[in-house]
């Protein structure tokens, strides 16, 4: 990868406030010194990921383009007009990797769509970290995302993708609001089956990271507050069970 080189550079961020120099790689830093456009969801936290990871770049000739539920779906079109004119851009999300979990993905199907090249660089996925610490069927999963707010679809919800994690030793990942964990977590030990394993990945990468896979009956003798932290669940249940 050349550093003339113009494209759309999905470049990841820190899950947490930690030093983000021990989970990025040094082509992430690299590429961020080099680049001036970019996408991100909020500008304020944006420039100050680039300032801990780029301390010499002037903030003054940093550009940005807003993408959040807030954007005007009739700017979109028009926000990689840099990169068509030679530009590298960079497209960075919240927390961890552009288009996973994350509205990033729209900019990239608009690159693909104008022959921009996407050039994705390594950095932490809370999705991935979770997944390969739960012990769970790392060969056959689905992230669900979130699930329904109502309390009556969600349980329907969580029975529906229990049985078909049975059915297909399919592993299930879900975020939730990190105001509602505790919430979700209650109703998740109530729907499911007592033997059904599940895991929960807290503050992932940082100096308050948990993670532990337990079966439902075993957790609900635990005491665990997921308030307002950032938190993968994982369930599956297996046929032992």
């Amino acid at each position: 990868m050349t550093k003339s080189a113009a494209g759309l550079y999905l470049i990841p961020t820190g899950l947490g406030n930690d030093d983000l120099i021990n989970v990025l790689s040094p082509l992430v830093i690299e590429q961020v010194n080099r680049i001036t456009h970019f996408i991100a969801e909020n500008e304020k936290t944006a420039r100050r990921f680039i300032k801990q990871i780029a301390p010499n770049k002037t903030q003054a000739e940093l550009k940005f383009k807003v993408l959040n539920k807030f954007t005007d779906s009739l700017d979109i079109p028009y926000f990689l007009e840099a990169c068509l004119s030679g530009e590298p851009m960079g497209l960075m999300s919240e927390a961890g990797c552009p288009g996973v979990a994350d509205p990033g993905a729209q900019i990239v199907k608009l690159a693909h769509q104008k022959n921009i090249q996407v050039i994705p660089l390594v950095g932490p996925s809370s999705i991935l970290l979770a997944m390969m610490a739960s012990g769970l069927n790392g060969q056959n999963f689905a992230f669900n995302g979130y699930l329904p707010i109502d309390k009556g679809e969600k349980k329907a919800a969580i029975k529906r993708l229990e049985k078909h994690s049975f059915e297909h030793q399919q592993a299930q990942i879900f975020i939730e609001t990190p105001y509602r964990n505790n919430k979700f977590l209650d109703q998740l030990l109530s729907s499911l089956n007592p033997n059904t394993q599940l895991c929960i990945a807290c503050n992932i990468s940082t100096s308050e990271e948990f993670i532990k896979t337990l079966p439902v009956k075993e957790w609900s003798k635990q005491k665990v507050d997921l308030h307002k932290k950032p938190t993968i669940f994982i369930f599956q249940k297996e046929h032992f069970n």
